[in-house]
């Protein structure tokens, strides 16, 4: 469950999480926050910084499997069974940052939990 993790924000909205990652101004930064849309679909959202810029990541629930994925809905994505499988994964592998507005990618992996206070 979310709620027991030291990375969860429970009370956080966007402005929060980006205001605390870039108060930590550390590549790899990370939190996870509830979706500012009341959506079970897209219940959670993980916010990463890197390169002086801050991340807002759908983390999607997909109903049919009961798993979590990243992201727009893409062929062959990673699916996940927990939010907290998604964290342990990229902590350790890399996870692609897209960047709509100038179409660019970057990547890092989840190296320090932002508590936001």
């Amino acid at each position: 469950d979310v709620h027991s993790k030291a990375w969860y924000a429970a009370t956080c909205d966007r402005k929060m999480a980006e205001d605390a990652l870039y108060r930590s101004n550390k590549d790899g930064s990370f939190l996870i926050r509830k979706s500012s849309g009341q959506d079970s679909r897209q219940p959670y959202t993980l916010v990463v910084f890197y390169n002086r810029r801050v991340y807002n990541i759908p983390i999607r629930f997909i109903e049919s499997t009961r798993q979590y994925a990243l992201g727009r809905e893409k062929s062959g994505e990673e699916r996940f069974d927990s939010v907290a499988e998604i964290v342990e994964n990229h902590q350790r592998t890399s996870l692609v940052l897209i960047d709509s507005q100038n179409n660019t990618k970057d990547s890092t992996k989840l190296k320090h939990i932002v508590r936001v206070s």
